[in-house]
């Protein structure tokens, strides 16, 4: 294993019922709707524009160009505002010490996230100087469950995508990683992530040695 590419939702921190909570405001605020718990699920891992869209195509709303951009840039403001007290205390249990024997290990570490604020959110979590590279997913083509993302970070890494692996929370990214040929780490349920290479319940499960393990397996299965 010679690069670790991160999701950050659920990955490196909680931000992910911040994001919904942003959205239930916003379309509350604007068309007095409600949006069901159940939605959440289509708004996690993807980028904020390819929510938007789910929303609006869950709730049969049609929008203008123009309002599509204005609603997504408030979300975001809200979205922000709820992150002002985010600090180092808000790193999941096991992220800080996962990304030390990383770095121990030489293993290089990438950012592959769809959130625009990646690198604010790295900075209020103090987590910065662990990361060789960011991904801008502004200048990424298609959004996960395509795998641009992962092969961009990869990339930014000098690294192939198969000597890397990936870490992720929902079902798009895991897709994402899989369709880009590196290996696939899910944290959370069984049900939705049963696609992952390997899956531990918790952050806090993240191991270096059992990572390392996971990496080599698969590729002595290749062979």
């Amino acid at each position: 294993m010679k690069g670790a590419l991160f999701d950050l939702d659920g990955v490196l921190t909680d931000t992910a019922r911040y994001h919904f909570t942003a959205w239930k405001a916003l379309i509350q605020k604007h068309f007095q709707l409600e949006l069901p718990a159940s939605l959440e699920t289509q708004t996690k891992g993807v980028s904020r524009q390819d929510s938007l869209r789910a929303i609006l195509t869950y709730l049969n709303l049609d929008v203008s160009a123009s309002k599509f951009a204005e609603l997504a840039a408030e979300k975001n403001e809200l979205y922000k505002e709820s992150l002002a007290t985010l600090s180092s205390q808000d790193i999941l249990p096991g992220i800080t010490n996962l990304l030390a024997d990383l770095k121990a290990h030489q293993v290089k570490v990438a950012l592959a996230s769809a959130s625009q604020n990646g690198p604010f959110i790295l900075a209020k979590l103090q987590l910065t100087a662990y990361f060789d590279a960011i991904v801008d997913p502004t200048k990424v083509a298609h959004g996960k469950p395509a795998p641009d993302i992962y092969l961009t970070a990869a990339s930014a890494l000098d690294l192939a995508p198969s000597d890397c692996v990936g870490f992720e929370d929902a079902v798009a990214g895991i897709a994402a990683i899989n369709s880009a040929t590196a290996v696939s780490i899910g944290i959370g349920s069984a049900n939705e992530l049963k696609q992952a290479d390997k899956l531990f319940a918790s952050t806090q499960d993240l191991k270096y040695d059992l990572i390392e393990q996971v990496w080599q397996a698969k590729h002595l299965a290749k062979n």
